[in-house]
């Protein structure tokens, strides 16, 4: 055991001992208790946990969103004819995954990985449906999908060069982020004018209720995921989604209701008689 005066001594001979004494010092002072550490990677941790779950949701119920033109799709492939069908929406949907992949990976965005796993799902299985359009489709339509399609790569692309060339990695995530919003926004705005043709004619026919609600459910899923990443490119866009899809069940209760009431109104019956 050293004395005072030997420590005093120790540290006037080797100035260093002193200068680490001293820095050990202010360590211990700086020092957070063993409880409030703890509870704070407990928290940290619920916090990720959550955030996981949120992301894994939405990829789950994003998946039942992209396999939903299947029965489309089978017809057209036994039919061998695409028929009336319009294949606009997905060369729009794979344009739109394109970008949020983009915007999800690393080179763009850190800790956002989920939203380019579902994306690359999502881009794959679009890019299925418009190859299988372009074989089934007449000449003229043939023609115009694929240099849609073409299309589609090219501004990809023109996108992955320019985000990389004249961006940091700060400025690349804010250009690849706003290019992602207005693309989500046209998505989630496209069902505005199946919502119009419900009021229209008061009828849900053409609004199938699972795919409105597996939208809300992905948007909503989504939504929690961009909140708790504090990532406005996320929760803005399936914000948005999660009103119209909101707006979607809500129309399709109301008219189901009514339906379900004129149904089951007795049948008048009026006599006429001959004088």
């Amino acid at each position: 055991m050293y004395t005072d005066r030997e420590k005093v001594g120790e540290e006037q001979t080797f100035p260093a001992f002193g200068r680490e004494r001293e820095r050990e010092k202010k360590k211990k002072g700086k020092m957070i208790p063993s409880g409030i550490a703890a509870a704070s990677s407990s928290s940290a941790s619920f916090y990720d946990i959550c955030s996981y779950a949120a992301g894994i949701a939405g990829n789950v119920f994003a998946f039942v969103l992209f396999v939903s033109p299947m029965p489309t799709f089978k017809r057209i492939v036994q039919n061998k004819s695409t028929e009336e069908f319009s294949g606009l929406p997905y060369i729009y949907s794979l344009l739109n995954c394109l970008i949020c992949m983009w915007y999800g990976l690393p080179c763009v965005s850190y800790g956002v990985i989920l939203v380019a796993t579902v994306n690359s799902v999502g881009a794959a299985f679009q890019l299925v449906y418009v190859i299988l359009f372009i074989r089934y489709a007449n000449s003229a339509r043939k023609l115009r999908m694929s240099a849609l399609l073409a299309g589609v790569a090219c501004v990809f692309a023109a996108i992955v060069f320019v985000s990389l060339e004249f961006f940091d990695h700060t400025m690349r995530q804010t250009f690849v982020g706003y290019l992602s919003v207005a693309s989500l926004i046209s998505m989630f705005a496209s069902p505005l004018s199946i919502i119009s043709l419900v009021i229209r004619t008061k009828s849900v026919e053409f609004m199938p209720f699972y795919l409105s609600l597996a939208t809300f459910l992905m948007s909503i899923s989504f939504f929690a995921y961009g909140m708790l990443l504090r990532d406005f490119f996320i929760y803005l866009p399936n914000g948005i989604g999660t009103v119209l899809a909101v707006i979607q069940l809500v129309l399709y209760a109301y008219y189901s209701i009514s339906s379900r009431e004129d149904s089951n109104m007795p049948l008048l019956v009026i006599n006429t008689f001959r004088s």
